[in-house]
């Protein structure tokens, strides 16, 4: 619902006052929304509406007519604030009369009527050359109408006779009338001659002020422009201009032509100014439009609104630059330069869109924007802060150079001025043949931001002679994956808003290349560092062992790839208009995760050298690790692959598992080795010592001391595994009875023949069999 308007108020009326019919301007605030809307005007309580003239909402030219007070109010009503009020007052002055010898700049003329009319003609002047009654009767019948004919015929006789003989008579009377009336003329010409020099002045003068009163707007118009320049009403300007041009371009009275030149030479100065402003950097959308609707009022040579957009167009790409070259002079130690026009926190845009990238970031339920507070600034890397700041500027500056455009396009840049002159058809003309030109625009600063962005965080994607234009920052390490993650939400945001514009597609696809490439790359430096991480895993062991004989390794292990695959999450997931990652590029990866670190030997190497955890013992730790990754960590991860939306999970899973199984049999077959093998061997030595014979031995009176030692050797084995884990008892002992059963056997098998004493000896192998089953 609109705001009604408020009444009129009259403040000022120029002259303050005159006889009737003067010409008097009005100015005031809200004197109506145009010629239509004025219905009543009152001077001095006369009303005036029949010769007043609308200018503007503060400007009303009227005549003043014969009001009934000397002294009023001006009234002014309107349809949409009413009746009106007044703050000043006009007063009205009565002619005086003029006697003939008054000094006055009007002429008053002189001269008698006579009134033909018989009824006002009495008391005639005995100088009138009328006669009283040329009849010489008075009519009252027809024969006296004839005998006035009779008495006309004599006069007209007699006179006839005697006219020569009265002129011959009068002859000298005639030469002195003819003395006395030149005498007469000459003593006039002395009297009067200063009244009518100063008759001829006075008509020179009103002469002088009659075409100064009707002509005094075109006179007064090159000292009003330049003071409404001054003062910014340029609409006046162009008001008065039309006005003039209409009445005096086409004149050949010398004096206007002079003067309308000087009209002309002030326009052009004011095209001039008005396209240096329209030109100027930076400026809303709004100053844009109205400098545009200005020049084109003013019939402004060539195309202002394109020169608008070009100019707009290259202060886009140079503050783009600029943002670059300050935050590589910052990144090398030089001082920031903080220039106005790189100073983006304060929007130099304050247009009733504001940021489209907030509007379009809220549709989607973020913010373009995060809560950060300035400490983030200090602590990011110089090249996503330089991302940051780059794309929240193309973000700020883009939508009103777009929005520019389809007002160029649809002619909404011009006024109802142009719209009459038909220069609004010919700017949609303009427009439609320069689309390929605005295309290459957007496309250049699609172009700029995407190899900006490159070369601060992808260099190497660069051509060689890009390096030098968008490149030059000191890359002494690469950025983290948690960085990237950033920035590929930082890009994307900025994708959205720009996509908000309605901006083609096909000219933000170099965007959407770009996020592809930053989600590639993000994916394997995220990787790569979870690698370096699984790595670094063997230096936090402490072979500190719980109830279950684990360390906190396999914790830790699992943590590092859930952490892995949670940073991943934002990057892998497709926003619309993104193309997918593929499978291989990411799954490979992870099974190199999974698989690279845990099958090292160096993992459980000689860690905490104070440690009194024996190698055989951390092998043991090893083991029961391993067994645990097989049963309960891998199986957590494949739920979070799939939690994450992971494909290929089984396949992840199986080479994970392989990888696992083929660690822990290199580990078990380590351990048994250094735990049977001394075993084992010390078995042949402990039968044959003393030179024992199985031909000729005595007869068994106990265990030997062989067997003994295997026993005990055997039960120190049991006791180590069950302390570190007992679900590797089983597992651990019947290989270490099989190795000792599998060398008894041997050597059973190597012996030709048995005494009695001997087979009883054999007996020994059967009991060291039972205690391994």
């Amino acid at each position: 619902m609109s705001r009604a308007r408020q009444p009129p108020l009259v403040t000022g009326i120029s002259p303050n006052e005159g006889i009737s019919w003067t010409k008097v301007t009005i100015r005031g605030e809200n004197l109506g929304t145009g010629p239509t809307d004025l219905i009543g005007l009152t001077i001095c309580g006369h009303n005036c509406l029949l010769t007043a003239e609308w200018m503007s909402a503060s400007k009303i030219v009227c005549r003043v007519g014969q009001a009934k007070n000397d002294k009023g109010d001006i009234i002014v009503t309107t349809k949409s604030g009413g009746r009106g009020t007044s703050t000043v007052s006009f007063k009205l002055l009565k002619p005086e009369k003029i006697g003939i010898l008054d000094q006055s700049a009007v002429w008053v003329d002189e001269m008698n009527y006579y009134d033909m009319r018989t009824d006002r003609n009495k008391g005639i002047p005995p100088l009138s050359l009328r006669p009283a009654n040329p009849l010489g009767i008075e009519i009252d019948n027809f024969d006296q109408l004839k005998m006035a004919i009779v008495n006309l015929k004599k006069q007209a006789n007699k006179k006839n006779e005697g006219s020569l003989a009265y002129v011959k008579g009068g002859l000298s009377t005639f030469f002195e009338a003819q003395d006395a009336l030149s005498g007469a003329s000459n003593t006039a010409d002395t009297l009067f001659q200063e009244v009518l020099g100063r008759k001829d002045k006075a008509d020179s003068t009103r002469n002088a002020l009659n075409v100064l009163q009707r002509f005094k707007f075109l006179f007064n118009l090159p000292l009003n422009i330049e003071r409404n320049i001054q003062k910014g009403d340029y609409d006046v300007v162009i008001n008065d201009y039309e006005k003039a041009k209409s009445l005096f371009g086409k004149t050949e009275v010398q004096v206007f032509k002079k003067y309308y030149a000087e009209v002309e030479t002030r326009i052009e100065a004011l095209r001039e100014l008005l396209l240096d402003k329209l030109l100027e950097t930076p400026s809303t959308l709004h100053d844009q439009k109205r400098y545009i609707r200005y020049l084109s009022d003013l019939h402004a040579p060539g195309d202002p609104a394109w020169q608008c957009i070009g100019a707009q167009h290259q202060w886009i790409l140079q503050l783009m630059h600029n943002c670059k070259e300050s935050y590589v002079k910052e990144q090398k130690g030089t001082s920031l330069l903080h220039c106005s026009m790189l100073d983006l926190d304060s929007d130099v845009r304050p247009s009733p869109i504001g940021h489209l990238s907030q509007t379009a970031s809220l549709k989607r339920g973020s913010s373009f924007q995060s809560g950060r507070s300035d400490a983030w600034r200090y602590k990011a890397p110089q090249q996503v802060v330089f991302v940051e700041k780059l794309t929240k500027l193309v973000v700020s500056q883009l939508p009103n150079f777009w929005k520019l455009w389809i007002s160029y396009v649809n002619g909404s840049l011009f006024s109802e001025t142009a719209e009459k002159s038909g220069q609004m058809e010919k700017s949609k003309k303009n427009a439609r043949q320069r689309q390929n030109d605005f295309k290459k625009m957007i496309q250049e600063v699609m172009h700029s931001l995407e190899k900006l962005i490159r070369g601060a965080l992808l260099p190497f994607s660069l051509k060689e002679g890009e390096s030098r234009q968008y490149g030059g920052w000191e890359m002494k390490s690469e950025l983290s994956g948690q960085w990237l993650t950033h920035v590929i939400q930082t890009v994307r945001l900025s994708s959205e808003s720009l996509t908000a514009l309605e901006i083609p597609n096909d000219m933000l696809q170099i965007i959407q290349d770009l996020i592809l490439d930053l989600r590639v790359r993000c994916i394997i430096v995220t990787l790569q560092h979870t690698a370096e991480d699984i790595k670094r895993l063997a230096e936090k062991e402490d072979w500190v062992v719980d109830n279950e004989g684990l360390t906190s390794l396999p914790s830790h292990f699992e943590q590092c790839i859930v952490h892995s695959l949670q940073s991943l999450k934002t990057v892998l997931d497709c926003k619309p208009g993104e193309a997918s990652v593929s499978f291989d590029l990411y799954s490979n990866f992870l099974l190199f995760l999974l698989s690279v670190d845990v099958s090292s030997p160096d993992l459980f190497g000689s860690i905490h050298e104070d440690s009194s955890l024996t190698s055989e013992q951390r092998v043991l730790i090893a083991l029961s690790n391993c067994r645990y990754l097989e049963r309960h960590t891998f199986l957590n991860i494949a739920e979070h692959f799939e939690k994450h939306g992971f494909q290929g999970v089984d396949k992840i899973t199986q080479v994970s598992m392989e990888s696992l199984k083929e660690l822990d049999q290199r580990l078990f077959e380590m351990y048994i080795e250094s735990k049977a093998d001394p075993i084992v061997g010390s078995l042949e030595p402990g039968i044959y010592a003393g030179y024992f014979d199985w031909k000729d031995c005595l007869v068994p009176a106990g265990v030997r001391n062989y067997l003994k030692e295997a026993l005990v050797n055997i039960i120190a084995v049991h006791a180590e595994v069950f302390t570190i884990s007992k679900d590797l008892v089983p597992r651990v002992m019947s290989r270490i009875v099989e190795a000792v059963s599998e060398e008894l056997s041997r050597l059973m098998q190597c012996v030709s023949s048995f005494s009695k004493n001997g087979a009883l000896q054999v007996a020994e192998y059967f009991v060291l069999s039972s205690i391994g089953v």
